[in-house]
């Protein structure tokens, strides 16, 4: 049984809606709920219940020193200030994940991202964010870095942070939770097995 009873489209923008739902609590009574969605009324997963990915999210490890992790710091315009992150951005209708993270990771650092494909099926698959689905992709960066790919409204810094300095900005900086829990990860990780967290 659905716990709503209807649910409406309050924006019309290009990547982020806002929606009401008449929810529904467990006695029966109806309340308001509002909430966000990057999917079109008809793909909203209380709707279709299905758990296709709309985003991805890059560990991505220095291909020639598997001892360094690539990360973004990203002007954020919520926080009106930088913010530690990995690379991450949205799936394009007819893309796989591998396929839309190979792109993303060229247009936001420059780097060449060899995808890995070990590990265990349970950590490759999308995981929910309310309504919003992302999958990690995992691999290894090489190439020079360059902004020649980003976007007029991306200001975005690429670094190679090795484990002192992760544990850093862990301790100081602003970091999203996605980039610290992929963190914590790296910091426990040995080169010689750096994707062994995945088995």
């Amino acid at each position: 049984m659905d716990r709503y009873k209807k649910i409406e489209r309050l924006t019309d923008n290009r990547f982020l809606n806002l929606y009401h739902m008449d929810a529904v609590t467990r006695s029966g009574s109806t309340f308001d709920y509002y909430f966000a969605s990057r999917n079109p009324k008809e793909r909203l997963k209380a709707i279709t219940h299905e758990n296709r990915p709309e985003g991805i999210a890059i560990y991505a490890l220095c291909k020639e020193n598997p001892g360094q992790i690539v990360m973004i710091r990203q002007f954020r315009y919520p926080l009106n200030d930088y913010m530690y992150e990995i690379p991450a951005g949205l799936v394009d209708p007819g893309e796989t994940p591998e396929q839309s993270a190979i792109r993303e990771m060229k247009e936001e650092t420059g780097l060449t991202l060899e995808i890995y494909e070990g590990g265990d099926v349970c950590f490759h698959r999308p995981f929910f964010m309310t309504d919003e689905s992302s999958t990690m992709v995992y691999g290894y960066a090489s190439g020079e870095i360059s902004s020649l790919w980003q976007e007029a409204s991306e200001d975005i810094e690429v670094c190679f942070v090795d484990r002192k300095q992760a544990r850093a900005i862990l301790g100081s900086e602003r970091v999203s939770v996605r980039a610290a829990y992929m963190l914590m990860q790296f910091l426990h990780a040995k080169d010689e097995e750096p994707f062994a967290f995945l088995n």
